[in-house]
């Protein structure tokens, strides 16, 4: 093995994803830089989590969030007090392994090329609830595994059709070469970096093989078995609080990437009195590296 591939080893996994243009250059391939990706958000970017706050419960009697005024977006207008919403979310890092295991999760915002799109379709879900939330997921895989959206099925592109504006709908190309997840670059990437492309480029094909069923994708994108400890982790107990930035306290405990429940602290001098909650704007970050992103909708999760 190589002093290189040792050094890349001991990289962080969000550093190794900086050094694929490097890899691709000495390769001899033209690739667009990562910092186009659809989604970038990671635990670098969760930067609002509040240790000295673990363990802690408001003293006050816990409300329903649906409890509060809604605004357009579908998003909740802040009043004092501590609030729960159990709501359907989506995995946005597919590759890589749900919830569990006691591992925390903390607020980052979405960010990246495709950011304006998955909020767009997250947020707009709201009013469209006869949308299936399963085709909502199958579209945010779509985009994050750079699948055309012109090449999906009847329902998803109409689905796509009622969430998104048309100039979003036009920006939704395939960006990547499909060699990033096979060949010589793929050869010298770590293992858990090689999977979560290899599972895009699945994902890709899969998206526009007629047929595919929703299970078909699931197993895809989100791993079976036990997670590892994914490189850059941090210890991030359950139910840690993170102080947003409008000026609120909010936890997520996933039961799975298909649902989480929220909690909302507004102390009453908080500067959060007023703010808009907007889910769609929240990414729930792991802090196992290996485990999913998860984005929050205003939908309500109903158990089938």
């Amino acid at each position: 093995m190589s002093v290189s591939m040792l050094a890349w080893g001991a990289v962080p996994a969000d550093a190794q994803f900086g050094m694929l243009g490097d890899l691709a250059k000495r390769a001899g391939v033209s690739m667009p830089s990562l910092r186009k990706a659809p989604i970038t958000t990671s635990l670098a970017d969760a930067a609002w989590g509040d240790p000295s706050q673990d363990g802690f419960v408001p003293p006050l009697p816990k409300r329903n969030l649906a409890e509060l005024q809604r605004t357009p977006n579908g998003g909740f207008v802040l009043q004092p007090g501590y609030y729960s919403f159990h709501d359907q979310s989506y995995c946005l890092h597919a590759g890589t392994h749900g919830p569990g295991n006691g591992d925390g999760y903390l607020y980052a915002p979405p960010l990246g090329a495709a950011k304006d799109a998955v909020i767009a379709i997250v947020r707009n879900s709201v009013q469209h609830p006869e949308i299936e939330q399963h085709t909502i997921q199958t579209l945010l895989w779509a985009i994050l595994s750079r699948a055309k959206l012109e090449d999906l099925s009847d329902e998803n592109r109409v689905a796509a059709a009622k969430l998104l504006s048309a100039r979003q709908l036009a920006g939704l190309n395939r960006s990547v070469v499909d060699m990033l997840s096979a060949g010589p670059i793929a050869n010298n990437l770590p293992a858990e970096v090689r999977a979560a492309l290899r599972a895009e480029a699945d994902l890709r094909q899969m998206l526009v093989t007629p047929g595919t069923s929703y299970g078909e994708l699931e197993r895809v994108a989100v791993l079976a078995g036990m997670a590892p400890v994914g490189a850059g982790s941090e210890a991030v107990p359950t139910g840690r609080w993170s102080e947003h930035p409008d000026g609120y306290w909010v936890r997520y405990l996933p039961g799975s990437y298909t649902n989480t429940v929220v909690e909302i602290w507004v102390p009453d001098d908080a500067p959060g009195i007023g703010a808009e909650f907007d889910p769609a704007t929240h990414i729930a970050v792991p802090g196992n590296t290996a485990r999913q992103r998860l984005i929050q909708s205003g939908r309500a999760y109903r158990q089938s």
